[in-house]
């Protein structure tokens, strides 16, 4: 029975990534797969839940964005190994996120955060970057078929070209498709509401929340 206990235990690489050790997080990781434990498990029980928890701290403003950022690369550290598993199986997300930060905006801190949650939720993530067009988001729901697109800015002078690119899906017979989440520091729930955005996040834990009701997961 002494070999059941040597088992990788996916609460300890749960534990590993709150505390951002990706190293720790990278061997426990390559163990479980090499002792025959689904992707899919050490995925959902180990990478997911341990994010979750740094979400919910993030939240609670017990982890502040130096933690989170480090979490998420200790999430990386195992999604490394564990992706390329994924493929192979059916185990692949079935919600897909288009992150952008629109026209005019070059930054990325946030939307970058946005997507290391949202990959730590378990979605599969596209990022188009910063400054990206209405078109580029347009084009990009054709080619990639999402389920939500997510977009950012930070500033005042930025924040109309969000509602330039919802005009422009709903142009191109597209904004039904897909689901529109917004965030960044000027942005509030009665703007998303003025220009039809399907939702709004104040931070990046409360977007994983708002594209889980937004998809039904």
């Amino acid at each position: 029975m002494g070999v059941v206990k040597l088992m990788v235990n996916m609460q300890e690489i749960a534990d590993n990534l709150i505390k951002g050790q990706a190293p720790k997080v990278k061997e426990l990781v390559q163990k479980a797969v090499d002792e025959g434990v689904k992707p899919s498990e050490i995925l959902s029980e180990g990478l997911i839940a341990g994010m979750n928890v740094v979400g919910t701290k993030f939240k609670a403003n017990e982890f502040y964005i130096p933690e989170v950022l480090i979490a998420a690369r200790a999430m990386h550290a195992g999604m490394d190994i564990v992706k390329p598993l994924l493929s192979k199986s059916d185990a692949k997300s079935t919600t897909t996120i288009l992150l952008g930060t629109v026209k005019g905006d070059l930054h990325d801190i946030g939307k970058n955060l946005v997507g290391m949650m949202m990959e730590g939720a378990g979605f599969e993530v596209i990022d188009l970057g910063i400054d990206v067009t209405p078109e580029k988001f347009v084009q990009a729901v054709k080619d990639k078929n999402p389920n939500v697109i997510a977009m950012s800015a930070l500033l005042t002078t930025t924040m109309t070209s969000m509602k330039t690119t919802i005009e422009a899906l709903k142009a191109a017979g597209v904004k039904d498709r897909v689901k529109t989440i917004i965030g960044g520091a000027p942005i509030t729930q009665s703007y998303a509401d003025e220009i039809d955005a399907d939702g709004y996040a104040p931070d990046a834990a409360s977007a994983v929340d708002k594209v889980k009701e937004l998809v039904n997961v």
